[in-house]
């Protein structure tokens, strides 16, 4: 065990630094010559410079709004879930699994077609497109 090395070339030396001026970096011991980044105190922003510290910081820009967002469905879901001549509500939805909660709203959006007839609609936004479609079905919004 006690012959054993690492392979040539496997560990590096560790570098002195400001240990006069034969022992590699002495004199200014790698600081350069004068001006700020010579001298102690300098932080590692300042050597990187102005361009990585915009990087890093972080972005406050725009708005979030505190309403929380409708859970959305497509038509596509209402094939699969229900049948012709149903009530759909945001109770029903939530009692199928489809949406988490009724505390948010819903809205349906027109993604798919729909294939059910005279589905009724209780309590659940509507995009224009999901409209059409639901009244070609001869389907009622309330």
């Amino acid at each position: 065990m006690h012959t054993i090395k690492s392979a040539k070339g496997a560990q590096r030396k560790r570098k002195r630094i400001g240990r006069g001026n034969s022992a590699g970096q002495g004199t200014y011991s790698g600081r350069g010559l004068k001006g700020q980044n010579a001298r102690s105190g300098v932080s590692n922003l300042k050597r990187l410079g102005m361009k990585q510290v915009l990087l890093r910081t972080p972005k406050k820009r725009g708005f979030k709004s505190s309403k929380p967002k409708d859970q959305v469905l497509n038509l596509s879901a209402i094939n699969k879930f229900f049948k012709d001549k149903e009530t759909i509500s945001p109770s029903v939805l939530q009692d199928k699994g489809i949406i988490d909660t009724i505390n948010k709203g819903v809205k349906l959006l027109g993604d798919g077609k729909l294939l059910r007839k005279e589905l009724k609609f209780k309590d659940i936004k509507m995009s224009e497109s999901a409209k059409v479609q639901v009244e070609k079905m001869k389907g009622k919004i309330s």
